[in-house]
């Protein structure tokens, strides 16, 4: 999994590229804690729920069912996030959803259950190229540690910043013209 200051990247990404004007600071700052809602799993692991578990790390959380309920969770609360409930929806799916979608590109772990529960399957991304983060403080503060933040600056930050500048441009684009 990338670790948990990286998840946020992608929700926190799309909402600067897209302005305060359309995400609001409420529906930002709940969109950068469903990114990392779904790594709660890992308390399975001190209720002897096993990783392979539909329960178990990667996942229940990780499954588009659950970005959904997340979606709608917070659809019920888009007034008090300052926004529209169908905005609040789909910016909040993105945010959970993209949880699942960043740790399928990680190089270790058993995949994830994007579609439970309607399949037991765990999948990966096609390339698995951002590392896995170590649990624990002790292990992250390490060589290892540093190789995966490496990683994640390479392919997440990076990517995510190049897509919120281009969003930006291309909004500032009309103004600019004149």
């Amino acid at each position: 999994m990338p670790t948990i200051i990286t998840h946020p990247a992608l929700p926190l990404a799309m909402a600067y590229g897209m302005g305060r004007n359309i995400i609001s600071t409420r529906l930002l700052l709940a969109g950068a804690a469903a990114s990392v809602l779904p790594d709660l799993d890992v308390l399975a692991f001190h209720f002897g729920i096993p990783y392979a578990a539909a329960f178990g790390h990667r996942g229940f959380s990780h499954s588009v069912l659950f970005a959904l309920i997340v979606a709608c969770i917070g659809t019920g609360i888009a007034k008090w996030l300052n926004s529209l409930p169908l905005r609040t929806f789909f910016f909040l799916f993105f945010a959970t959803v993209s949880h699942g979608i960043l740790d399928a590109f990680t190089t270790g772990g058993m995949g994830i259950a994007f579609l439970w529960p309607w399949s037991d399957a765990r999948f990966f991304a096609p390339v698995q190229v951002i590392k896995v983060s170590p649990f624990g403080v002790s292990r992250f503060l390490s060589p290892r540690g540093l190789a995966v933040l490496k990683s994640e600056l390479l392919w997440v930050w990076l990517p995510s910043g190049i897509a919120m500048l281009g969003m930006v441009i291309t909004r500032r684009l009309p103004s600019l013209r004149q």
